[in-house]
């Protein structure tokens, strides 16, 4: 696990050298603030239930760009092989990279405190809800980064990484949501229930379900091995 770490703290401070992460937080932080921005006038609730809700439609953008080149740049570099032949398995590579991604978008949330000042200048939040949807954005988050590093272990092309990354991601949050604008089964509207859209918004309402944390927590696991087995298997080719 030490390995891991140390390919966490690599994978993080690179962050702050990638044209393409000030990028991204760039366009996170602009675009949460406006969201922010249009709920904090008189008269509104002192919440941030519904920036929360938007920043997840963010995500489905900025986690590919920060996640895309996670290992897809380390194949078309070549530093795979020499990452693969020090005293490190796969499945600390996929570890180490996957904390330090997260830790970044964890920094990225930082700024973002200044709303809930803002919010205690000028009325009195419920802390609750708010904190509970942080869990929830960091928690879709690693969900978002473990698939855009399971597609980025399996091409050279960041942009491919990325495109699927956000394909997938869209069928497995935007799909649910549009679910509910129309009339459908019971039976389909409880599976799509199962998805991200529904279970991330329980978290921004306040309510932290211990199935919706195994969801996040399991998923994220699921993609992250497949990720190990993707390694695993371009080491014997």
């Amino acid at each position: 696990m030490s390995r891991a770490i140390i390919i966490a703290k690599r994978e993080l401070s690179s962050y702050f050298y990638s044209p393409v992460a000030y990028v991204a937080m760039t366009l996170f932080l602009f675009a949460a603030g406006w969201f922010f921005w249009d709920d904090f006038s008189p008269g509104q609730p002192v919440e941030m239930r519904h920036t929360f809700e938007r920043m997840l439609w963010l995500l489905l953008v900025v986690v590919p760009m920060l996640g895309m080149g996670l290992l897809a740049q380390e194949w078309a570099a070549g530093t795979i092989e020499t990452m693969m032949t020090a005293p490190v398995n796969e499945t600390e590579v996929v570890l180490g990279k996957f904390l330090g991604s997260l830790g970044f978008f964890i920094v990225l949330l930082i700024p973002t405190i200044l709303y809930v000042l803002l919010l205690r200048m000028y009325g009195r939040p419920d802390y609750g809800p708010i904190l509970s949807a942080y869990l929830g954005l960091i928690l879709v988050a690693g969900l978002f980064i473990s698939v855009t590093l399971m597609f980025s272990s399996m091409t050279k092309i960041q942009v491919v990484a990325a495109a699927l990354s956000f394909t997938l991601l869209c069928l497995i949050t935007v799909v649910p949501w549009a679910a509910t604008k129309i009339s459908l089964g019971e039976f389909v509207r409880k599976s799509l229930d199962q998805l991200v859209f529904t279970r991330y918004t329980a978290f921004t309402d306040g309510s932290i379900d211990l199935g919706n944390l195994v969801f996040f927590i399991a998923t994220t696991a699921v993609f992250l091995f497949i990720t190990v087995k993707v390694l695993e298997s371009n080491r014997w080719k």
